[in-house]
């Protein structure tokens, strides 16, 4: 039998929502990460794969996260921006705190199904293209001017961001100088920005959502290991290693950490001791 959302539970998904969206906008965090840190992503995808079968089902389950994600990517977001600007490092290094605290729980959710010699290939593999790939993009940095085109460009790695974890968008717009013009652009509301990247975020959840749960649903343990993969490719890459130049600094970045990893552990152990079903 399914249980109401207790408004403690509501406020918790809020919450979740909030630090996806914020998650979305910080350069080097990918949404679809936390999504999967937060237990929600195999619910956003069956959502986003068949969304008229599945929304009496999965619309009450989202809808706090939902309006967390608007909040978040366009409230909360815009405040901690100023932290961002000021304590770059800091910034990044809770948020990879809060990412390290959830890989005991996320291994542990790869293996539902069992795993076999095929699901740590398959984590092997993830990891190194992953690493390859994002790596790649730091090295061959181009300029390029932005247009309607390169924003349809910008929607697709905003919602591959959500579809792919680990695929930070910010991470893939940096290096071509589109990320500050469209996250600009979305701030100010700026609808030659809005239009061309809600319709380039809407065809790549139709085009590969479906694709993706299915794959899931096919091969659950091979393609969760992969994403575990992502993720710590994803989360290893950001880590600001040349702010570690002094002490105090390195000290305070760590510090940083260890909260990060602190309230994640806490927070995944309220998640399970008020699950929703």
């Amino acid at each position: 039998m399914k249980l109401a959302m207790t408004p403690m539970q509501f406020v918790l998904k809020l919450l979740q929502g909030a630090l996806i969206g914020l998650g979305a906008v910080l350069p080097g965090i990918s949404g679809g990460v936390l999504c999967v840190v937060f237990g929600i992503y195999t619910t956003i995808m069956e959502f986003l794969a068949n969304p008229f079968k599945n929304f009496k089902t999965h619309i009450a389950r989202l809808l706090p996260v939902l309006l967390g994600i608007v909040i978040g990517f366009l409230g909360v977001a815009n405040i901690l921006s100023f932290f961002l600007d000021r304590f770059p490092s800091q910034s990044v290094c809770l948020f990879i705190g809060l990412i390290g605290g959830m890989l005991p729980s996320l291994f542990e959710e790869a293996g539902q199904q069992g795993r076999s010699k095929g699901s740590f290939i398959s984590l092997g593999v993830a990891l190194a293209l992953t690493f390859a790939l994002l790596i790649s993009l730091r090295v061959f940095s181009v300029q390029i001017a932005p247009n309607f085109i390169w924003y349809l460009f910008c929607g697709f790695c905003l919602a591959l961001s959500i579809i792919a974890p680990g695929m930070s968008f910010s991470t893939l717009l940096m290096p071509l100088g589109l990320y500050e013009p469209f996250v600009a652009g979305i701030g100010h509301m700026d609808f030659g920005v809005l239009i061309p990247g809600g319709i380039g975020a809407v065809l790549t959840v139709i085009l590969f959502a479906k694709a993706v749960n299915m794959l899931f649903d096919k091969h659950y343990s091979l393609a969760f290991h992969a994403i575990l993969g992502v993720v710590i490719a994803a989360t290893v890459i950001i880590i600001p290693f040349d702010s570690f130049t002094g002490v105090g600094i390195g000290l305070i970045n760590i510090v940083c950490i260890v909260v990060g990893v602190i309230a994640a552990l806490l927070l995944d152990k309220f998640n399970k001791k008020h699950a929703v079903d």
